[in-house]
């Protein structure tokens, strides 16, 4: 039986405020144990038990998949005891029942579990749900597949413990509030999981399996599980996402260390700043571009290219100086707005120019027109509710509202916005001639970058930054058009371009030419970036996650679809009668002119799969040379990056094209950091690589209402796990460098594209830096060079 203490690890001193943010105050580490009991705000019903493992045989079947548990039972008292390895990327324990449970048998149901963290780190614990039936699951997987489970995480920091809980059904899931996720419905001292990933309309009425895991960890890690049940939710209403914005941004409901409370704080807290970057300057020891100017030197060649030293590989900057790229990625304004539910019925102000080459949810302030402002109307109400203050039109800082002709989810599909941090920028530094808060904000950002030691900017800076000669940054594009699409059901951002339509070929050469004449051939630029997070596929799983996209596209008409068309080819030149083609796939068709029309494929035979993987690879190749290409003959001294390949998106096909045709692989790795286990297959690869995004969060002490796709306890663990991460990515010899995504924090209420309120930032809304993790920055930041030349790490 777990005891029910809450460890409260690394509390702020509430009366430093200014000195804590920039004169070194630091966090206390006053280890303060406060008792939570079980009988809290709430009388919980219990609806259904799992298991309280208080019984010698079990209920459910405990199953390990690349973890290891033991049942402890003292008596009557019992509780899971399990070890997290991390020599596997995905470690779990699983719960199956005998049948499967029923956890639809009332509206208003959460999951509950109680937990204790007996380690000295903190742990990213994952709960997965699942009503794949078993004889469904890949071989192997008995903790499910990716897609087919809902995943949520909490952290508990060393010696925690309490009880921990999914909102599975009722008015908090209907809600569709536009946030990623909303706040604690109701008064509790118990903590509720995050949502993360996965399937988010599971069967409730036959659930197959409820896993515990950890994902991607640097070290092993233990947890305590006990008392796995179901709870009838409490009453409560939708009067909980009112009025939680103050007119700063933050939260309203709550208070933290970095908290602002008056114009005159904020800007006391600025001008502080201001004079700590003005006296402390550059970080020492870096050459003009920001490489080891202490190290070995090399031939400059004038611009960015990468180069094997003593097994290692790394960048060389311009003048011949050793480089290792680490900075922040997303340093823009457009995705700093958030939707206030307010939009116009004038369609006008929902066109979409056919040539444009920039992504809806990358385009920086867009203005209404007094005409479209005439039409205004509440789109919704949920939405409107939440801000305790926005500035009327008439007022200067209505400058800061803008407009979305789209967004990927929410309860609206288009609407007006509005930037919190871009009106505090203008409240911290005035306006003395039109926009020059801006001007300021891109000077200050320039001084952070130097001082606290990063090398450059990443992804996604704004185009304003690329003149500045003081810190390299890397352009980007998105290939984006009226040209043919490919889609599966596991898509996670949109569908794949095809890149055998002649339209994409003509869309990415206006979009390498516009990024071209943005660049000026200036050597301030590393190297380019196209297209981000390609649902190619997953890299396991089952076949249809895997190849879902090419067993869609083999279903069309060559007549309307390239990529199609380019794989009947394929095939007819490989088996030449369509008998072959029926032996070896186990089909039935009577002609290739069948094939030419569409075939939905129902079974996998291994001959089949070896085709697939294959179309998969040409599909891949194709996008890959299309893009380098076209970049080579426009800006052949600037480095081609590669596509940013996130976790869901990087099959062994896609990465193998992806090597012949980059100049450095690209990553998004959103994980504690590079494990060993999964990321081995780069030591077989001979070719530089750099993480496109990583992050770290944390809702303590910031107010906001998700910690981001990795968790951390608070913010010095934050700054902890950041410096682990990075020395992961350090010692490894492919690595050449880490971005951080993203500069500042998601707004309060979700960022406009996808309702993103994430703890992601170096910055928070208030344009404050977070301390923790400047010091971390620093710290990590003077000795990266000699330490990886050394091979230190």
């Amino acid at each position: 039986m777990i005891n029910y203490k809450k460890y409260v690890q690394g509390r702020w001193s509430p009366i430093c405020l200014m000195s804590m943010l920039l004169a070194g105050c630091s966090q206390q580490s006053d280890n303060i144990n406060q008792t939570k009991t079980l009988a809290n705000e709430q009388n919980y019903q219990n609806v259904l038990t799992l298991t309280d493992f208080n019984q010698k045989k079990l209920p459910v079947n405990v199953i390990e998949s690349g973890a290891s548990f033991q049942h402890q039972l003292s008596g009557n008292d019992g509780e899971l005891s399990i070890d997290f390895s991390s020599d596997v990327y995905r470690s779990a324990v699983v719960l199956q029942p005998e049948t499967p449970w029923n956890f639809a048998t009332t509206d208003e149901v959460h999951l509950a579990i109680d937990a204790k963290n007996p380690g000295t780190e903190s742990i990213q614990l994952y709960i997965s749900i699942s009503d794949v039936p078993k004889s469904e699951l890949p071989a192997g997987n008995a903790a499910g597949t990716r897609t087919s489970a809902a995943n949520y995480s909490v952290n508990l920091a060393p010696g925690e413990s309490g009880t921990y809980f999914v909102i599975l059904k009722g008015k908090f899931v209907d809600a569709d509030s536009g946030i990623r996720e909303n706040p604690v419905p109701w008064k509790t001292n118990d903590e509720m999981f995050y949502w993360r990933y996965g399937k988010s309309n599971i069967d409730l009425s036959a659930v197959t399996e409820v896993s515990f895991l950890t994902r991607g960890n640097l070290t092993s890690k233990p947890i305590v599980i006990d008392n796995v049940r179901l709870r009838k939710n409490p009453e409560y209403s939708l009067a909980y996402l009112e009025n939680i914005v103050d007119e700063f941004g933050q939260n309203a409901k709550q208070d933290f260390p970095t908290k602002i409370h008056s114009l005159t704080e904020l800007q006391a807290v600025a001008k502080k700043e201001l004079a700590m970057l003005e006296s402390e300057g550059r970080m020492k020891d870096r050459s003009k571009f920001g490489g080891w100017k202490s190290g070995p030197k090399f031939e400059g060649t004038g611009y960015f290219r990468t180069k094997k030293v003593d097994g290692q590989w790394w960048m060389v900057d311009p003048e011949g100086y050793l480089f290792f790229s680490h900075g922040v990625a997303n340093v823009r304004m457009a995705n700093t707005t958030t939707t206030t539910g307010i939009d116009f019925k004038d369609d006008s102000v929902r066109y979409v120019d056919p040539n444009e080459v920039t992504p809806e949810d990358s385009i920086g302030i867009v203005k209404v027109s007094d005409e479209v402002m005439k039409s205004r109307y509440v789109s919704s109400t949920l939405r409107n509710n939440m801000f305790n203050w926005l500035p009327e039109y008439d007022d200067p800082l209505a400058e800061h509202y803008s407009y979305r002709r789209s967004v990927h989810r929410g309860p609206i599909k288009s609407g007006e916005t509005f930037s919190f941090y871009r009106a505090n920028l203008e409240r911290r530094y005035g306006e003395t001639e039109e926009k020059s808060y801006i001007k300021k904000w891109e000077d200050v950002t320039l001084s952070r970058m130097e001082n606290w030691g990063f090398t450059s900017f990443g992804n996604w800076v704004d185009p304003a930054f690329y003149p500045n000669e003081r810190v390299p940054y890397f352009a980007n594009g998105w290939i984006i058009g009226d040209y043919k699409t490919l889609a599966s059901e596991h898509d996670v951002w949109s569908p794949l371009p095809d890149p055998f339509d002649k339209e994409f070929v003509k869309r990415a050469k206006i979009t390498i030419d516009v990024i071209a004449e943005e660049i000026k051939g200036s050597p301030w630029c590393v190297g380019v970036f196209v297209d981000n997070e390609k649902s190619w596929g997953f890299p396991d799983g089952t076949i249809k996650e895997r190849y879902g996209v090419i067993l869609t596209t083999l279903t069309l008409n060559d007549e309307d679809s390239p990529a199609k068309e380019a794989f009947t080819g394929y095939l007819k030149n490989k088996y030449h009668d369509v008998s072959k083609l029926n032996s070896a796939w186990n089909q039935n068709l009577g002609s290739w002119k069948e094939l030419s029309k569409g075939v939905d494929i129902k079974e996998y035979p291994d001959a089949l799969v070896d085709d697939i993987s294959y179309m998969l690879e040409m599909l891949s190749e194709e996008y890959f040379k299309v893009v380098h290409d076209t970049l080579e003959a426009v800006l052949p001294n600037h480095l081609y990056m590669g596509a940013r390949m996130a976790n869901f998106g990087m099959p062994k096909e896609t990465i193998k094209a992806s090597v012949k045709y980059s100049d450095v692989l690209s990553f998004n790795i959103y994980e504690e950091g590079v494990q060993p286990a999964e990321w081995s297959f780069l030591n077989d690869i001979d070719l530089p690589t750099v993480i496109g995004e990583f992050h770290i969060g944390a809702t303590k002490g910031t107010g906001l209402l998700h910690p981001g796709l990795v968790q951390a306890d608070d913010q010095m663990d934050r700054a902890n796990m950041y410096k682990a991460y990075m020395t992961s990515v350090a010692a490894h010899k492919n690595m050449v460098g880490a971005h951080w995504f993203q500069y500042l924090d998601s707004p309060l209420t979700g960022r406009t594209y996808d309702g993103e309120p994430y703890n992601v930032g170096f910055v928070s809304t208030t344009d404050i830096p977070y301390p923790a993790m400047v010091e971390a920055a620093k710290s990590f930041n003077r000795s990266i060079y000699s330490k990886r030349y050394n091979k230190e790490f």
